[in-house]
């Protein structure tokens, strides 16, 4: 029997000063504690086939693991495995093939030693000392130094727990952990399914692990310790589950002296100690302090709430296109009698206050935040990396990304997990609001008859297995990243509710205790967010649409699921497809079908079908995705366009299915799994200006959406058409005014278009002016012929375009690109920063705009951001276009 801690050893520990404390679930990350360090380095594995002792001796120094291999901390088990060259990429081609899944291997294939030895010397009498994970998946046994830290099996992928061991640090300071990992009780049968054969649902965990249909099998269903492992060090009393409620009453705007707001704050203390600790909770807030004065009784906790705190003249946080995202800092600490500080945690808060409200004329739920109703343009989100290859670059890159879409919100789906406090941090910062699914999907969760599951409906629709681990998870979860500014909505699941004894406690019970001021929604496509009175599933549609779809037909009122496609360039497509493998689709208009090649299938490729050829005869695999990119471009600006268009008549929000991929899948995605944005980013970026001009492609009009608090007059609205050869022709311009958060109709130019586009389709340039003659919003389109094709784009001559490029500041650039006045425009023109030697692109880069059209005459500015890490001496500007051949200019200094 291994050398546990149990009850009737605590006696011996209580008389040293402190307790052992069994796993406890705690707030030990998300806010920065006193005295913290990650245990990310340093660790080896061995299969547990190969491991002939148990954790005792494993954690004891005198165990050899010199045979073991290096291991991944944070990761899984196939990161481990990848990581050491022993499967090959499972992003590339169809390698994932060749690597074993677990539900034909059985479970120990992927059962794994994790050790990792450290140094820490014991701490001074009534300190203390914290092994914490905060995630591991499934369930583990964890040793330290020839001790069992758990009493039971530790189990729950989504539960942080955390090990005094005080008692247990190695007086010479060298330590050894080791910590046995088993996969998901249930990994499922990957057959092919969404979410396999369901069986993966029965986990409170993953379901995307199985397989859907924009991703293949992750074949360890990402066992392992896959979020961060610290050890930390406080006095005699902890700090856990701050909790920080900020309340901004009345209706404000973005500037001006604001009226003041309140700031409630609360935290939970624990004393493992066998003595009363008395002393001062303080936290400070914008120069100020505020403290209370405490005594804790041994071996217990309390809550500790202060009273409300008036913060004058706040600095308030708005989502993105709305106003900025100020952040405070706010330290909370306790100071022991004696003045010695115990624990110290550091969160940063958003003062803004989020409300929602019924939406009788949309018949869809409504956002507010501070008092003003902000329209939703949203992004659904699976997760960052399919592996749980997490990182603080990473997640800013990608929710930038988001916020160059100008979205305002992203959808966690719930097929994966409530994300990482990371994640939250990028998007406090960028000002994207969260609408977090819990864990469930209709799919795997019985809300359809599905032949591939192997349980029938109603066994599926008591998934999970254990209820009480999905609460129990759901209450951490949500004490982990509650204090976030952007966290808005809470969702029971994605298209079904949990089963009913979990929908009612989240609801009624933990929700109200834990985090009561934000919006909770029994599942993501309920009547009581938007009221479904077309029928179907209350989502969609998906996939390419008629840009008629997306302005004229009315869909859902806040429409949780809709778009799909999002095929990435050429140069994205080598990095993951073998070169004997970049073979275009061939769509055949007899039969309706597509011929695809075995590898772009394995990667999810969504038909383009008939949008490809209205550009003209497909040349190869390059000129292809090249063409897709108009196709997407024209899908996104149109669907963004189309649904802002009915703003507060026909809709509350849209949330686009989807903006991103954690694996090399070739739909949905804004930009490629190795941070390469593709149109999709910029025809959203377009259309989903907080202030635009925009075309009715259905009946001409022209239109405005204002989704700013500010109205706007004396602009001079210009309509032009452009030929193929760059020859304009006013059709008119007139002054326009238009209110606050609205859309409104201003004329059609239906005719008129039709009669320009008629023999080889047009370019329609919009603008709206300013005073000083500069364009608030500009927006130019490309028209098709009669027969619906572009004709006149395959005629166009090459342009004259003038690139130059110089360094404006560190790590940002400045293009400049001029069109000569009696030029044809330079069409759709695609830039990238490139290494000098290799041609290759440096990522992830930040546009100010791309797959840009530059008029005759005109000049635009294209800012660029890079990595940091860059060199600047080795760096070139790539730009080519639908008429623009490839150049590469270089950089000069400013």
């Amino acid at each position: 029997m291994s050398q546990s801690l149990f009850p009737k050893q605590l006696k011996s520990i209580l008389s040293q000063g402190y307790l052992f404390a069994l796993p406890i679930c705690c707030l030990y990350n998300q806010a920065k504690a006193q005295s913290s360090y990650e245990l990310n380095t340093g660790w080896k594995c061995a299969p547990i086939a190969e491991v002939k002792t148990d954790g005792v001796k494993l954690s004891q120094a005198a165990f050899e693991t010199n045979t073991w291999v290096p291991a991944t901390v944070p990761g899984t088990v196939l990161t481990t495995l990848l990581n050491n060259k022993k499967v090959p990429d499972p992003f590339f081609g169809m390698n994932n093939e060749q690597i074993p899944d677990i539900y034909k291997t059985g479970p120990d294939y992927y059962t794994y030693w994790f050790v990792k030895d450290f140094k820490e010397t014991p701490v001074q009498k009534g300190d203390q000392v914290y092994l914490n994970f905060r995630g591991v998946n499934y369930s583990c046994d964890v040793f330290l130094n020839g001790h069992k830290l758990n009493q039971n099996i530790q189990k729950g992928m989504f539960l942080r727990f955390s090990f005094n061991v005080t008692a247990f640090l190695a007086k010479d300071g060298n330590n050894r952990l080791a910590v046995l990992v088993h996969p998901p009780d249930v990994v499922g049968n990957a057959n092919g399914g969404q979410g396999g054969d369901g069986t993966i649902a029965r986990n409170v965990g993953l379901q995307y692990t199985a397989g859907w249909d924009w991703i293949q099998p992750v074949r360890d269903r990402n066992t392992g310790i896959w979020d961060k492992v610290t050890l930390q060090k406080t006095g005699a009393v902890r700090i856990t589950d701050p909790h920080v409620v900020t309340l901004v009453p009345g209706i404000r705007f973005p500037d001006g002296p604001q009226k003041p707001a309140i700031i409630q704050v609360s935290a939970e203390l624990s004393n493992p100690t066998a003595t009363e600790i008395a002393g001062v909770v303080k936290y400070e807030l914008d120069g100020k302090t505020i403290s209370k004065a405490v005594t804790i009784k041994p071996a217990s906790k309390q809550l500790v709430s202060f009273n409300d705190y008036t913060l004058q003249n706040p600095k308030l946080w708005w989502p993105n296109g709305y106003g900025p995202q100020n952040l405070y800092d706010l330290k909370i600490s306790f100071v022991a009698n004696g003045n010695k500080l115990s624990d110290q945690q550091s969160i940063k808060i958003g003062v803004r206050q989020l409300t929602s409200e019924y939406n009788e004329h949309t018949g869809s739920r409504q956002i507010e935040v501070n008092g003003q109703k902000i329209f939703i343009k949203g992004g659904d989100w699976i997760i960052s990396d399919e592996m749980l290859r997490f990182s603080d670059a990473r997640y800013d890159a990608e929710i930038r990304f988001h916020r160059d879409m100008n979205l305002n919100l992203i959808r966690v789906w719930g097929g994966a997990m409530i994300e990482r406090p990371e994640f939250f941090d990028a998007c406090d910062k960028y000002g994207l609001l969260v609408f977090q699914d819990l864990w469930g999907s209709g799919d795997c969760n019985g809300r359809w008859v599905d032949p591939m599951k192997l349980d029938d409906q109603w066994t599926r629709r008591k998934y999970p297995d254990d209820h009480k681990l999905f609460l129990q998870s759901a209450e951490d979860q949500i004490k982990m990243v509650r204090n976030h500014a952007s966290m808005a909505i809470w969702c029971g699941g994605n298209e079904i509710t949990p089963p009913e004894d979990i929908l009612l406690a989240l609801r009624d019970t933990i929700l109200p205790k834990l985090d009561n001021t934000r919006w909770f929604v029994d599942y993501s496509n309920s009547d009581s967010m938007s009221h479904n009175t077309i029928g179907d599933n209350g989502d969609g549609p998906y996939g390419i649409q008629p840009l008629s779809v997306f302005w004229e037909y009315k869909t859902f009122p806040f429409n949780s699921e809709v778009g799909s496609i999002g095929l990435s360039d050429y140069e994205s497509l080598k990095r993951f497809i073998p070169t004997e493998h970049l073979n275009p689709p061939v769509y055949d208009e007899k039969s309706k079908k597509t011929k695809t090649d075995e590898v772009w299938d394995y990667h999810k490729y969504i038909g383009y079908d008939t949008s490809i050829s209205k550009y003209g005869t497909v040349k190869n695999a390059e000129d292809f995705a090249f063409k897709a990119q108009l196709v997407n471009y024209d899908q996104y600006r149109g669907l963004a366009e189309g649904f802002t268009s009915h703003m507060w008549d026909w809709y509350t929000g849209f949330i686009i299915w989807k903006t991103q991929n954690p694996w090399t899948a070739m739909r949905g995605q804004m930009y490629d799994y190795y941070l390469d944005p593709n149109a999709c980013l910029y025809g959203l970026h377009k259309g989903s200006e907080p202030f635009h001009i925009m075309y009715n492609p259905v009946n001409g009009m022209v239109m405005v959406a204002n989704n700013t608090f500010k109205a706007r007059r004396s602009m001079m609205l210009v309509v032009k058409v452009y030929d193929m050869n760059g020859k304009d022709s006013l059709i008119t311009q007139v002054f326009a005014d238009i209110g606050p958060t609205t859309t409104k109709k201003y004329f059609s130019i239906k005719q008129e278009i039709s009669d320009a586009a008629t023999k080889e389709g047009v370019f329609l340039s919009l603008q709206l002016l300013d005073t000083d003659k500069k364009p608030i919003t500009e927006n130019v389109y490309w028209i098709a012929d009669h027969r619906g094709d572009y004709s006149g784009l395959q005629k166009m001559k090459q342009s004259n375009l003038t690139v130059k490029a110089k360094y404006i500041g560190e790590d940002k650039l400045e293009v400049t690109l001029d069109n000569s006045q009696n030029s044809n425009l330079a069409f759709f023109n695609r830039l990238s920063l490139v290494d000098a030697e290799t041609k290759t692109r440096l990522l992830p880069t930040f546009f100010s705009d791309n797959y840009v059209t530059v008029l005759p005459g005109e000049r635009k500015r294209i800012i660029i951001d890079y990595p940091a890490k860059a060199d600047k001496k080795n760096l070139l500007v790539a730009i080519s276009g639908w008429n623009t051949q490839l150049t590469y200019t270089t950089i000069g200094n400013n």
